[in-house]
């Protein structure tokens, strides 16, 4: 199945870097006002946002009226807010410090008599600077912001369409805005030893909450100072010995000792005869390397035909 005709879009880290840095932090105080309006879902599921056909949203958040809804909008560059009552506000995406970002947001969600009672510091990044204290200005540059957004679009389906394969529990395929990626997990069954925890300005109980059992998890995410480059990855916890020395496809996958699992470099799909095929092959060669190792009965845990 072909999901698309549209070229995937050019990527590179150096000119995302400092745009995503500043639409993370953005999505971190749009995310946490999803985290204290819903109920707990296992693993942090309550928290994340869903790629849109616009952008990002959190989707229906419940609050005393109905439900409202926060949408990052990477065609006109607004984040719009939306209630069942039929009242809306927006505020345009522009340079500006995440201080003035978080005042204005607050600003709004008052108007509309929202509430926004959050713990208002980052996670997952180091420092963490409250965010009303951030004063530093950063930059956006929507046409970087708009081919980031629409990377997610074009893998989307092809993340679903794995997801499908699969009859045990799985995560939706979603938006972490901590690490700032996209993601679908699959779960053996079986629960995992204590995870040691170590992502930064992360509590140690939500991290042993999320991997409490054996995962498959993979993701795309736009790179870091570590590894310049947008690539998707996949890991696994626990991570059996032999999990990286399995073969995986396409040729372009490799595992990275220094970061514990395999990664794809973006243009290796971008680039690829069918781009969609590449990654699917990425996500399933990878899951299976895992599966393998860490002995899951994929009889029961697996379809025997595509959904």
């Amino acid at each position: 199945m072909t999901f698309s005709s549209h070229p995937w879009p050019e990527l590179h880290y150096e000119r995302l870097q400092e745009t995503l840095a500043a639409v993370q932090l953005w999505t971190q105080i749009v995310g946490k006002i999803r985290l204290v309006q819903m109920p707990w879902i296992n693993h942090s599921w309550h928290v994340t946002l869903y790629v849109s056909p616009r952008g990002l949203t959190t989707g229906s958040i419940p609050y005393a009226d109905g439900l409202f809804e926060l949408e990052f909008d990477f065609i006109d560059h607004r984040l719009a807010i939306r209630t069942s009552q039929g009242a809306s506000e927006a505020m345009d995406l522009r340079p500006c410090t995440v201080a003035s970002f978080y005042a204005e947001l607050c600003e709004r969600m008052a108007r509309l008599h929202l509430p926004v009672d959050i713990y208002a510091c980052p996670n997952e990044v180091d420092p963490a600077v409250p965010f009303a204290q951030d004063d530093q200005p950063r930059p956006y540059a929507p046409e970087q912001m708009q081919a980031f957004w629409q990377a997610l679009v074009r893998m989307q389906p092809v993340f679903t369409r794995f997801r499908a394969r699969f009859a045990g529990k799985c995560s939706p395929v979603h938006f972490f805005w901590g690490g700032f990626d996209l993601a679908v997990t699959r779960f053996s069954g079986r629960e995992a030893p204590k995870h040691p925890g170590g992502a930064p300005n992360m509590p140690l109980d939500v991290m042993q909450e999320a991997y409490s059992h054996e995962v498959s998890s993979a993701g795309f995410w736009a790179g870091s100072p570590a590894f310049p480059q947008p690539a998707f990855y996949s890991y696994c916890y626990p991570t059996p010995p032999t999990f990286g020395e399995q073969p995986v496809a396409p040729e372009a996958a490799f595992f990275s000792q220094e970061m514990g699992e395999f990664l794809l470099p973006y243009d290796a799909v971008r680039l690829a005869d069918d781009p969609e095929e590449a990654l699917l092959q990425f996500l399933q060669s990878t899951y299976e390397a895992a599966a393998r190792t860490g002995n899951w009965d994929r009889a029961a845990l697996e379809f025997s035909f595509e959904q």
